[in-house]
């Protein structure tokens, strides 16, 4: 099936919203409470599945929206279509947490792109979203991040989105070592695995957590400065408890530092 070619723009720098302009007819397929606004024309109907084929069996339909649920995703997908008979429409999205939005043309990726678990935003529809395990299972046992993800394949435009600023790089037969919950995406054609981050005490006292993940291959990688995961650390600390370790005569930094001194000897 040939995606709907949609029309779209990206508002705002530093928490971003996506807003889709529809012809008449014209659907786009988004994540369950995406939606901010909608104009009268547009008509939305939540559906298992993403609606890229539409010839599937009801079974069918049920296991494509039951692997879902291993990425941590709602098991419903929402249509929003155009139901007028002239004029545009537009209907708009945010992501879950403070970020940037990554448009993606997939008619230039025959093979399509992988996507972290919770990176898909919303796309034409067309554009069939699926499930992706990474061959190497440490990549999830013991970074918590990479086992399954998403594969977003198609000929129209997708919406990633990503926290903080996104960074792309270009690798041509390079290594890259990322920290594990910065990866967004990435090309079928690199590789990405997970390694130690250097000797014990790098592990212990580096702050750069136990494992990095490593990027290999050529094409095209996004990675973004702010997971999620590290927003939530950075926050913790100004909570309800944050006067206890600080008050303590010998604080976690001082401890670290006394440790580290010992590692040396």
């Amino acid at each position: 099936m040939n995606s709907h070619d949609v029309d779209y723009r990206i508002l705002g720098s530093d928490i971003q919203v996506l807003e889709i302009e529809l012809d008449p007819n014209e659907t786009v397929v988004a994540e369950a409470g995406a939606m901010v606004y909608m104009e009268e024309a547009i008509a939305f109907e939540t559906k298992m599945g993403d609606g890229s084929d539409m010839n599937q069996s009801i079974m069918g339909k049920l296991f494509s929206a039951g692997t879902r649920l291993l990425t941590g995703e709602s098991l419903f997908m929402t249509h929003f279509t155009h139901r007028g008979s002239h004029g545009k429409a537009h209907v708009a999205f945010s992501a879950p947490y403070p970020g940037t939005i990554i448009p993606v043309d997939l008619g230039t990726m025959p093979q399509g792109l992988i996507v972290q678990k919770d990176g898909f935003l919303a796309a034409a529809k067309g554009t069939k979203i699926s499930i992706h395990f990474n061959q190497k299972f440490g990549a999830g046992f013991f970074g918590g991040e990479g086992f399954i993800l998403q594969k977003l394949t198609g000929d129209g435009r997708a919406f990633v989105h990503a926290g903080g600023t996104i960074i792309e790089k270009h690798l041509h037969n390079e290594l890259l070592r990322v920290d594990t919950g910065c990866v967004v995406a990435f090309e079928p054609g690199i590789d990405f695995s997970i390694a130690r981050a250097g000797g014990l005490k790098s592990m212990v006292f580096g702050g750069e957590g136990l494992f990095l993940a490593t990027l290999r291959g050529t094409g095209r990688v996004w990675l973004q400065s702010m997971p999620i995961k590290k927003l939530i650390q950075a926050l913790a600390p100004m909570g309800g408890n944050s006067g206890k370790e600080s008050g303590s005569v010998l604080g976690a930094g001082m401890l670290g530092g006394v440790f580290g001194s010992l590692m040396d000897e």
